[in-house]
C-alpha cells in the first residue's frame, strides 16, 4: 500500500537517495524520525517505510508528515531484514540508505552526505556514527556512551580511535544500487548488518566511514532491554565467525575475557584480599571520568558505570554462551542453523 508522495523532489526525477526503514510497532519513534526527515536542508531523497506486520501501524503518521517524498508499505511479519529487502526492491534512488526507526536525523545529514560522496566517488558503501541528542534521557545518553566508548567497545562503531576497521551498521548505513545488484539483500539473522558489510567487502567494494554524517540514535531506554540486546550481539559474533572463518578479532573477545577476569578478581577480593578489587575500581573510575569529560554531566557519568558494566557483561556472557554451545560442544557446525531467524519482535 502506497502513500501519496509529497513534492519533495521534482516530478519525473528520481531521487539520489532511497531511505529504507523497517518498522515493527514503533509509532512514536516513526513520528520523530519522519519529522526529522521533513526538516532536511537537502531534499534529494525518498523515504520508504516498510511496516513488518505491526499491530499498531504508523501509516497515518507517514501520510501526515508533509514535505517528505514518502511511500508506505504494510506486509506480514517476517523480520527486519526481509522488510529492508522489500523496500530495496521498490526503491528508485542510486543509493540505498538505512536507518533504524529509533533514529533522529540531523537537518544537514543529506547535505553533508552528498558533499562527502561527491568528494569520494570511489566509495561504494558507507556507514556513519551515532550520537545522543540533547532531548534523550540520561539513561539513553549513558547507554550511548557505553556503546561508543573506546573503554567499552574499542571504538569499533565509528569512534575516532578504533581497535578494528570500521564496519557499517544499519542504524546509519548506505550502499549503491550496484552493490545491491551484485551482493543482494540482507539475510534474516542477528547482526545482519555486519554480515551484509562483510559480504560487500568480500565482493571487492570500497567501504568508508563518513564521520560527519552522524545520526541521533535513541537505543534502548532501560538497562534490562539493553542487556538483552548486547547479549544477543555477543552470541551473534560466534555465528559470524562460523559464517566467515577468520573474522573473529582479538577486540571481539575482550568483553568475554573481561567477564572471566572480573569473576576471578571478585572471588580473590572476597576470599583472599580486597586489594584484588583495585583493578576493577580503577577501570570503573576511568569510565566515570571519561564519561564526565565527554558528556559534562555528573548524572550521565554515574549512569555510565552500570551501562558499561551491562554492555561488557551482556556481550561477554553472550559470547561465552555461544562459544561453548556452538564451538566447544559442536552444535553450531551446521551453517544453516547459524542463521538465527528473527520475527522483528
Amino acid at each position: 500500500m502506497d502513500t501519496s508522495a509529497s513534492p519533495a523532489t521534482a516530478p519525473g526525477r528520481k531521487p539520489r537517495f532511497s531511505v529504507i526503514v523497517p518498522v515493527y510497532n514503533r509509532r512514536d519513534e516513526v513520528a520523530d524520525l519522519m519529522e526529522s526527515l521533513a526538516r532536511q536542508s537537502c531534499r534529494d531523497f525518498e523515504v520508504i517505510i516498510v511496516e513488518d506486520g505491526s499491530t499498531s501501524p504508523c501509516r497515518d503518521i507517514v501520510e501526515g508528515t508533509g514535505r517528505v517524498n514518502s511511500r508506505y508499505y504494510y506486509k506480514d511479519n517476517e523480520g527486519r531484514s526481509i522488510a529492508r529487502n522489500y523496500g530495496m526492491a521498490r526503491a528508485e534512488g542510486d543509493w540505498m540508505i538505512f536507518f533504524d526507526s529509533d533514529c533522529v536525523i540531523p537537518p544537514d545529514y543529506f547535505a553533508t552526505l552528498s558533499r562527502e560522496l561527491d568528494a569520494a566517488p570511489e566509495v561504494d558503501c558507507f556507514g556513519g556514527p551515532d550520537a545522543a541528542h540533547s532531548s534523550f534521557s540520561t539513561t539513553q545518553k549513558a547507554i550511548n556512551y557505553a556503546m561508543t566508548s573506546l573503554l567499552t567497545t574499542g571504538g569499533i562503531r565509528g569512534g575516532k580511535i578504533s581497535l578494528e576497521r570500521f564496519t557499517p551498521r544499519t542504524f546509519n548505513m548506505g550502499f549503491t544500487r550496484s552493490v545491491y545488484e551484485k551482493v543482494g539483500g540482507f539475510r534474516e539473522m542477528f547482526s545482519e548488518d555486519i554480515d551484509m558489510s562483510t559480504r560487500i567487502r568480500n565482493a571487492g567494494f570500497n567501504i568508508s566511514l563518513i564521520r560527519p554524517a552522524y545520526v541521533y540514535h535513541k537505543r534502548r531506554v532501560d538497562f534490562k532491554k539493553f542487556f538483552r540486546q548486547v547479549h544477543v550481539f555477543g552470541m551473534s559474533r560466534i555465528t559470524l565467525q562460523l559464517l566467515y572463518p577468520g573474522s573473529l578479532k582479538a577486540v571481539h573477545t575482550l568483553p568475554a575475557l573481561a567477564v572471566i577476569a572480573g569473576i576471578i578478581l571478585v572471588l580473590l577480593g572476597i576470599f583472599v584480599s580486597p586489594l584484588w578489587l583495585i583493578p576493577i575500581g580503577v577501570y570503573l573510575l576511568a569510565i566515570f571520568l571519561t564519561a564526565l569529560i565527554a558528556t559534562r554531566s555528573l548524572v550521565i557519568a554515574i549512569k555510565a558505570i552500570p551501562a558499561s558494566v551491562i554492555q561488557i557483561t551482556g556481550y561477554g556472557t553472550g559470547f561465552l554462551r555461544a562459544w561453548v554451545w556452538k564451538i566447544l560442544l559442536g552444535h553450531g557446525r551446521d551453517i544453516d542453523q547459524e542463521i538465527l531467524i528473527r520475527k522483528g519482535k
